[in-house]
């Protein structure tokens, strides 16, 4: 065996497999396949010099080696090839996070935003206000009391999720046909957040989940269906066996072998409680100070808050955190490729487990 098949990798995850245990390598191939592929080009001689300083080698550019995860049971996809973390990337002085909310128009928030009918709900250490322009009818924010979208701290990230289950609870009160829950949480202009100011926020939707959320339900359902077994302990037994995943306490964590976007990693939860919220904290903590991420997207996709006439039967509470790339990178890490196909992915699962799991 060689060097390079022990050291785990993204780049030789079919040989890892081969050594999984028989349980182990049979759950994962009823959920992933993995394909390899070798893309080959010739280098001018007049490039040369550039490629080598830019790639590191001529070699590296002529030969690149290309592995493709496919979650068969959920449809989710990336392509990985390292060789997309070193291309050039159009780069300007970020906006400093101090000089942005110098004009903070969340300084007050409770005279510059509008709350919801049912009040506005607050804690020690945010609020919560009506989305002036909504994605759905029940959308609202949670406003953190620190500014600075980056200095969320676990006693923040605890106080956010308590207050997002109030929100919930008040607005379904409001209207019982809102019964499907979403939480969000776009940190800074890299990720879809409009305000500086630190905020997540929270959704309730009528009738039927949100597509994805109730794709993903469909497939657990159909998986246990098939295999009599539940998806998400075999999604986390899977991801364990390799080393991609861990647990704390009732919550399980996994880098995920399909990424939507760089780094992501998912936390299955018995509920979205304290437990979540640490385990989250944890996350993001360790993205901030171990892996240098300065915008993320994190999700929480949540059961329904009461009977539905779908089949929620054993599905956790799924939040799911993504790097969103430098904030002075003037290029979208998201185009094409991840709007109409799949995602191509620059960083290893193993490296981000690696770092999750050393905090």
């Amino acid at each position: 065996m060689t060097a390079a098949a022990l050291s785990p990798s993204i780049l030789n995850l079919r040989e890892q497999v081969r050594r999984l245990a028989q349980d182990d390598a049979s759950r994962f191939h009823r959920i992933y396949d993995v394909t390899e592929s070798e893309g080959r080009l010739r280098v001018p001689p007049t490039m040369a010099p550039w490629v080598e300083r830019t790639f590191g080698s001529v070699a590296a550019v002529e030969s690149q080696r290309i592995v493709r995860a496919s979650n068969v049971v959920t449809g989710e996809a990336a392509i990985f090839n390292e060789l997309r973390a070193r291309r050039p990337i159009r780069s300007s002085a970020a906006p400093d996070i101090e000089d942005e909310l110098a004009n903070d128009p969340w300084a007050r928030p409770e005279e510059n935003t509008p709350e919801d009918l049912f009040g506005r709900l607050r804690n020690d250490a945010a609020l919560t206000a009506a989305n002036v322009a909504k994605y759905d009818a029940h959308h609202s924010l949670v406003i953190f009391s620190e500014a600075d979208p980056l200095r969320f701290d676990r006693a923040s990230v605890r106080a956010c999720v308590e207050l997002a289950n109030r929100w919930f609870a008040a607005a379904h009160e409001a209207d019982p046909d809102a019964a499907y829950p979403f939480f969000l949480w776009n940190c800074l202009w890299r990720a879809g957040g409009s305000i500086v100011h630190g905020h997540a926020q929270v959704q309730l939707a009528r009738g039927r989940h949100y597509a994805r959320i109730e794709a993903l339900r469909r497939s657990a359902a159909a998986y246990r269906d098939e295999h009599g077994a539940d998806y998400f302990d075999d999604l986390a037994a899977v991801h364990t066996a390799l080393g991609l995943g861990w647990t704390r306490g009732s919550v399980r964590m996994l880098a995920s072998l399909t990424p939507t976007k760089e780094k992501e990693t998912l936390i299955l939860a018995p509920a979205f409680n304290e437990e979540a919220a640490d385990a989250l904290y944890d996350t993001l903590a360790t993205f901030r100070a171990a892996l240098g991420v300065q915008s993320f997207n994190a999700g929480g996709l949540l059961p329904p808050l009461r009977e539905t006439p779908e089949d929620w039967q054993s599905f956790p509470c799924v939040l799911r955190v993504v790097d969103r790339g430098p904030l002075g990178v003037r290029s979208s890490d998201i185009g094409s490729m991840e709007l109409f196909a799949e995602p191509v992915i620059a960083s290893d699962p193993f490296a981000v487990a690696k770092a999750l799991k050393e905090q």
